[in-house]
């Protein structure tokens, strides 16, 4: 497959994360303002979506045996729009109805961000030649990061004038042009010749074949830390400019829009750099969670809203770079179970994060009973960049272990 079917391929990575980051966002944002309800409620909602992501490995063990994966995105995808159009329908909903409602949107997300998402890698992974699969994924994530932030600003610009029932209309519109998408996206993608799956392998075997490997257990543990303290302020960001700063919905999802422009700056930063050598795989992701740390503790301070919101994103995007680079270099290590591999890693991403959004917003609705709201949202930020700089000192040890990759990963 040439660049344009990788390009046209990836665009379902920029669908997932356009619905995705409207529940991270701006619902999390309505929940907790305009709605008053506790931070917790949709830190255990975005907990739940996570944890229901726990079924990765499946999702790429059957991409390992089967060839079979354009109708799994698409179902994938299906459900995740579903889910986003439900989920925006409950705010206008009495509180009794909207949670039933909640639990039942948040895991319909969670489903479809597991099939599409780990179906979609493992067919990038078979269409793309050897010696494009790294650069492919890079292409993949920056795709996710555009999706994010056209969906983040768009919405927040469409909702203006804010009201539950304009809500649902922006939010269904932007489902259907992301399900639009991901049909253009994956239209004949699996008439496309590929490898004959290898033997059938039982998924628990599979599974404790890829944890036998010592590499891929400790760089297991350094997915678990670096996401856990990537996703702790993840349900907290847009309270705290409404509590903090005062913004309102669309301002602040207009925010978060660029906060994650930032991190797709740093991302082509730190590949445009390190293709050219300069810089490695491991100083990247050290280096974007040391300015990640930054950006927090300048949060936490009280410093100038922009400029501090977009050290962080430039943090996260260097970050990103190093981490999903070594992740597929390990991946690509192992032949014929790169599906499973990545969903070990899926999984752990999944469960560090769910963690990291309950203990962020069980902890604020406890500060904030205690303290001002400032204090109680900088303690978090500090805790969250204390959390990088550890993440930082494990890459150091970590990534320099992962195994050579048969093919170029962008940014070595």
């Amino acid at each position: 497959m040439g660049w344009g079917g990788i390009a046209r391929l990836c665009l379902v990575n920029a669908a997932i994360g356009g619905m995705a980051a409207l529940p991270l966002n701006l619902f999390n944002r309505l929940m907790t303002v305009e709605l008053a309800l506790p931070a917790l409620l949709p830190g255990l909602l975005v907990a739940l979506h996570y944890a229901v992501q726990i079924t990765r490995p499946a999702w790429g063990h059957r991409s390992d045996r089967t060839g079979a994966r354009v109708p799994v995105i698409l179902s994938g995808m299906a459900v995740l729009g579903a889910g986003v159009v439900a989920a925006a329908w409950a705010v206008g909903l009495p509180t009794g109805a909207a949670l039933a409602v909640w639990l039942a949107a948040y895991t319909a997300i969670g489903l479809g961000i597991g099939a599409a998402g780990t179906s979609f890698l493992a067919l990038l992974a078979t269409a793309a030649p050897d010696d494009k699969r790294g650069a492919a994924a890079t292409l993949a994530w920056l795709m996710l990061i555009a999706g994010a932030i056209l969906a983040s600003v768009g919405v927040g610009l469409a909702l203006e004038p804010y009201s539950p029932a304009r809500l649902v209309l922006v939010v269904g519109a932007a489902a259907l042009v992301a399900f639009g998408l991901t049909v253009l996206a994956t239209w004949r993608m699996d008439d496309r010749p590929s490898a004959a799956p290898p033997a059938s392998v039982p998924l628990r075997a599979a599974l404790r074949a890829v944890w036998a490997d010592s590499s891929a257990r400790r760089f297991t543990g350094f997915v678990f830390l670096s996401i856990l303290a990537f996703h702790l302020s993840e349900l907290i960001f847009e309270p705290f400019t409404g509590h903090v700063h005062g913004l309102p919905p669309d301002k602040s999802t207009t925010l978060s829009g660029a906060k994650d422009g930032a991190a797709l700056l740093g991302m082509l930063a730190a590949g445009g750099l390190a293709h050219f050598r300069i810089g490695t795989l491991r100083a990247w992701a050290m280096t974007g969670c040391v300015v990640s740390a930054l950006g927090l503790v300048a949060l936490g301070a009280g410093a100038p809203l922009v400029p501090a919101t977009l050290t962080l994103g430039l943090g996260n995007g260097l970050f990103v770079v190093g981490a999903i680079g070594s992740m597929m270099r390990l991946a690509a290590s192992r032949a014929s179970a790169e599906g499973t591999t990545m969903g070990v890693f899926g999984a752990a991403q999944a469960i560090a994060a769910g963690l990291a959004v309950v203990a962020a917003t069980a902890t604020l609705d406890l500060l904030r009973t205690v303290l001002p709201d400032p204090t109680a949202y900088g303690t978090l930020f500090v805790l969250e960049a204390l959390l990088f700089l550890g993440a930082a000192l494990m890459a150091a040890r970590v990534l320099g272990s992962a195994p050579a990759a048969p093919t170029a990963i962008p940014g070595e």
